[in-house]
């Protein structure tokens, strides 16, 4: 059973919101699925994972609110990848690989605002368009073009808020066309307008997919979250789903929705009455609050149960003085914890069952139609068969 998305109304979408809450119910597939295990497990299917999906479609590389100014710039690793993301001074984004054309030594680190970029080992300097600029000892070059021996460029785009690349170099991209309908809600959100505040990276031993699954449904939350501000304003096993193609959109209601029915002056747009959550295949969470987006990006380390996550936070509003962003800081020192030392806390388990589980299948329940959503994407571009 599909859930095509609806036309955009927000008080719709609340409504569908409240009266899942009155009734205690949720959004449901029509039937359980089960999963065989090799679906997490599979060397082979980590290995095209990666070459056949991770490396040939668009992935939001970084948030543009995280290079708001010319000459911004940073680095960071992609699946084993360095790229370097800059903005040049004509406010143009690209996004380079971060090997120097001699020897493959990184000319960038960390992230800053530069014009240029100079190799550490024989100090060539590269402009931040990518185009090689100056050659120490040149004479020992003599018939080299410059031109010729920048650093590599990946097909990249900006839109909706994000650099998005493909990390493969001659590739094409599409933005529009990998989103399809969900573009239009993204574009709602108005992400370039927001504030970047702050990030994280760690690792977790357990399958990306999995880790994903944490993010698209709302039946652990009294379990996982119990002790949080997740698990205390957010109802449980109760949520709104649509599916927009290979991506998809969950609301998730907060305890205080039912005051709609008592105070006809309630805000009623969604991110004052649920966290609204998107799934950008293949490996992108976008949390929406009443206050900011969490990004959370997920892509496998090397190993079928081992991944990476780099949780970032920006806020609607851009941090103006010190007493924002203190406050900003305390929103996401607590969303952060919530991922890291609850979702993260569990998951590892959930990687050890995967690796030592001596079943066949997992189960996947009717009421986690998200994750039935997910699983069922993937296993299509792998051809994983479903039960």
């Amino acid at each position: 059973m599909t859930h095509p998305p609806p036309a955009c109304d927000d008080e719709a979408l609340t409504h569908r919101a409240l009266e899942h809450a009155r009734a205690g119910t949720t959004d449901m597939a029509h039937r359980e699925l089960r999963v065989p295990l090799h679906y997490y497990r599979d060397s082979k299917i980590t290995d095209v994972e990666e070459s056949q999906i991770l490396r040939r479609v668009p992935l939001a590389i970084a948030p543009s609110a995280q290079l708001p100014r010319p000459n911004d710039y940073l680095v960071r690793s992609v699946l084993g990848t360095s790229l370097l993301v800059t903005r040049d001074r004509a406010g143009t984004s690209r996004v380079l690989l971060n090997y120097c054309r001699h020897r493959g030594a990184m000319p960038a680190c960390g992230a800053g605002n530069a014009s240029r970029f100079v190799c550490p080992y024989h100090a060539w300097t590269y402009k931040n368009t990518g185009e090689l600029f100056m050659v120490p000892g040149r004479a020992g070059f003599d018939s080299m073009d410059l031109k010729d021996h920048g650093l590599v460029e990946l097909p990249s785009q900006e839109k909706y808020g994000f650099i998005w690349a493909v990390l493969t170099a001659g590739a094409t991209i599409d933005v529009d066309a990998h989103l399809g309908g969900v573009g239009a809600e993204l574009d709602r959100w108005d992400y370039p307008s927001y504030g970047y505040h702050a990030d994280r990276e760690f690792a977790s031993d357990v399958s990306w997919k999995g880790a994903l699954e944490a993010f698209a449904e709302g039946y652990h939350f009294p379990f996982v979250h119990g002790e949080s501000l997740i698990g205390q304003n957010t109802l449980a096993n109760t949520a709104i789903y649509d599916e927009y193609g290979r991506h998809h959109r969950i609301g998730f209601p907060f305890t205080w929705i039912t005051k709609l029915d008592t105070e006809p002056a309630a805000p009623r747009e969604p991110s004052a009455n649920m966290g609204v959550v998107y799934w950008i295949y293949p490996n992108l969470i976008l949390a929406n609050s009443p206050v900011g987006v969490e990004i959370i990006d997920i892509l496998p380390a090397g190993e079928p149960t081992r991944c990476t996550v780099k949780h970032s936070w920006m806020a609607r509003v851009p941090a103006q003085n010190d007493d924002m962003r203190a406050a900003y800081d305390a929103i996401y020192d607590g969303v952060h914890a919530a991922v890291r030392d609850e979702d993260f806390a569990m998951l590892p388990q959930c990687g050890q069952g995967v690796r030592h589980g001596q079943h066949d299948h997992m189960i996947i329940g009717r009421n986690e139609i998200a994750v039935q959503h997910m699983i069922k994407v993937f296993a299509d571009e792998l051809g994983v068969a479903l039960a």
